[in-house]
């Protein structure tokens, strides 16, 4: 268990919906496979958030909602999906080799009906030039 005074105040990273890919995407992130992550400009939009910058830390919970580790953010950016690079696609740590099969991923997810429910729009739908941020990040404390 992560002390509580290393998590206090930080804010909850949630990778994935709760269930097999976040128990994927987690457990990537504890084994050192997974050093990026990928989300939309609009998601921060909508919940009002800040984008993340560099040396930003952030408790990574599992599926149970337990902290399993904190991260530090190393980079961040901001791209239009359609100019994602080989090596991002290749450092999120899920097994992509191509930029293609990334894609293919991450949209598959962010038109499920629980992406477009969590944004509030039904069709919801990406192309190329929807805005995404790029973070790169360390563990920076483990349990």
């Amino acid at each position: 268990m992560l002390p509580a005074n290393e998590v206090a105040g930080l804010p909850v990273e949630e990778y994935g919906f709760p269930g097999p890919l976040r128990d994927a995407l987690v457990g990537a992130i504890l084994d050192g496979r997974k050093t990026c992550t990928t989300s939309l400009v609009v998601q921060y939009e909508l919940e009002d958030e800040p984008l993340p910058v560099v040396g930003q830390r952030g408790v990574v919970v599992d599926s149970s909602g337990l902290p399993v580790c904190i991260t530090k953010v190393t980079e961040a950016r901001v791209v239009p999906v359609g100019a994602v690079d080989a090596a991002h696609a290749i450092d999120e740590g899920e097994g992509c080799q191509a930029v293609s099969d990334w894609r293919a991923g991450h949209e598959e997810v962010w038109h499920s009906p629980d992406f477009r429910t969590a944004m509030r729009d039904p069709t919801f739908t990406v192309s190329d030039s929807t805005e995404a941020v790029l973070a790169r990040f360390c563990v920076h404390v483990q349990r």
